[in-house]
């Protein structure tokens, strides 16, 4: 593994770059101009492969910008087809960890639907026009009793904008740091500078990412 402006490359072969994206970058350019993964991992390949021209590289799903994890981008165009159908098609396992207010002391799944409006999203139970099926499972693998917190696992059926933050906050369980859908931000107040890299931008992590290789 290297290094690579803050992210981790985790796998590099002909077709496949897997990355771990830190908090706080986008997944690709956005309106603020900041560093992104696809942008900076293009400039990783160009460098590496001492490569002239412009750099091709497949952005085939994302990661919420507040949120750090696994991404995984595709070298080449039939690559990028490949698991761009696999995403498409929910052939992949998408597992993330979220630390969340109050106590959950057993596993579950949400069905809900999901209506985006511009830059976030609202939940309902029911489905309606212009919304779109959102589902989840989770499983509590510590609780903190001091701090009311439950540290859960997500397997994420569904892949829609801010779907775990907002039905997660919907459920009554907001993620921490998530100001947007009802987390708190102060849960670190006072603490060292070494315990705030706990949690950094918001306490969610796509920690497992499993989809079929393009081409074996």
């Amino acid at each position: 593994m290297s290094a690579l402006r803050g992210c981790t490359v985790l796998h590099l072969d002909n077709h496949v770059l897997a990355i771990a994206k830190p908090a706080g970058m986008p997944s690709c350019p956005d309106d603020t101009r900041d560093p992104d993964a696809l942008t900076c991992c293009k400039d990783f390949l160009k460098e590496r492969f001492d490569k002239p021209g412009r750099v091709f590289l497949g952005l085939v799903h994302r990661l919420d910008r507040p949120a750090s994890g696994v991404m995984v981008f595709a070298r080449t165009s039939k690559a990028a087809s490949r698991l761009s159908e696999s995403v498409r098609e929910r052939n992949t396992k998408k597992v993330y960890a979220a630390l969340v207010r109050g106590c959950l002391s057993e596993g579950g799944n949400l069905e809900d639907y999901i209506r985006k409006e511009q830059n976030r999203v609202y939940v309902t139970s029911t489905r309606s026009q212009g919304t779109k099926l959102a589902q989840l499972d989770y499983k509590p693998m510590f609780y903190c009793e001091r701090n009311q917190l439950t540290l859960l696992q997500v397997h994420l059926h569904t892949g829609r904008k801010h779907q775990i933050r907002a039905q997660l906050a919907q459920f009554g369980h907001p993620i921490v740091g998530d100001t947007k859908y009802g987390g708190r931000h102060n849960l670190w107040a006072g603490a060292s500078p070494d315990d705030r890299g706990i949690v950094s931008q918001i306490a969610l992590h796509a920690h497992r990412l499993e989809i079929p290789h393009p081409v074996r």
